[in-house]
């Protein structure tokens, strides 16, 4: 959705096919298996270059993502070194995170000399940095966004129109004056429900 380069997203995994949304694990196995499935997508690798990072087999990988594996620690090591995150993301993965406020709400300040009000959205983290952009855009085709680098934010102000926006399974309709966050680093939606659609989009690094 951002209007940046595409520094921050990964290219496509080259071998890796679409798939229908996770469902929640009900096993370690499905736990470990959408954990590589969707961290593999994060970084843009194929099974092929993962295995080999791992030194296992492409096989090997391929059961382990559709959960019929059986894996060691030792093998899930390797893949966590491959893939370049801690042990816990495969069995405790993060819960995205994401928090909607809408125009009104907020704690409020006012000034004690004007008609001057300030709600703060969202406090920047330490060693935060955040890129601005002003996005437009027109009903029609959602701008659908893949995962971008690990770590990062988006903040979404809607300024004027109508709009869809945040996790792709997930999309909360915003109207002028909503703000919303939501993780940057999975895949994500910006889709104009009403013609003269623009937002004030922040990305946040950490």
């Amino acid at each position: 959705m951002t209007q940046q380069p595409d520094r921050s997203a990964p290219a496509s995994p080259p071998e890796a096919s679409a798939s229908p949304q996770d469902a929640i694990p009900s096993s370690p196995q499905e736990a470990i298996a959408a954990a590589l499935r969707r961290e593999r997508a994060r970084a843009g690798l194929s099974l092929t270059e993962v295995a080999r990072r791992a030194g296992i087999a492409k096989s090997t990988l391929s059961q382990l993502e559709s959960g019929s594996g059986n894996p060691s620690i030792e093998t899930l090591w390797a893949l966590c070194l491959a893939l370049d995150i801690q042990f816990s993301r495969l069995l405790d993965p993060p819960t995205p995170q994401v928090q909607v406020i809408r125009a009104g709400e907020g704690p409020v300040l006012a000034s004690a000399h004007s008609e001057y009000r300030t709600t703060l959205l969202a406090a920047s983290p330490p060693a935060a940095r955040r890129d601005v952009y002003r996005v437009t855009a027109e009903p029609g085709h959602p701008r659908d966004s893949a995962p971008h680098s690990r770590g990062v934010v988006e903040h979404i102000v809607l300024c004027a129109g109508r709009a869809k926006v945040g996790l792709a399974e997930d999309p909360v309709e915003l109207e002028p004056g909503d703000y919303i966050c939501y993780p940057g680093d999975m895949p994500h939606v910006f889709e104009a429900l009403v013609p003269g659609t623009w937002a004030l989009l922040i990305s946040e690094y950490s």
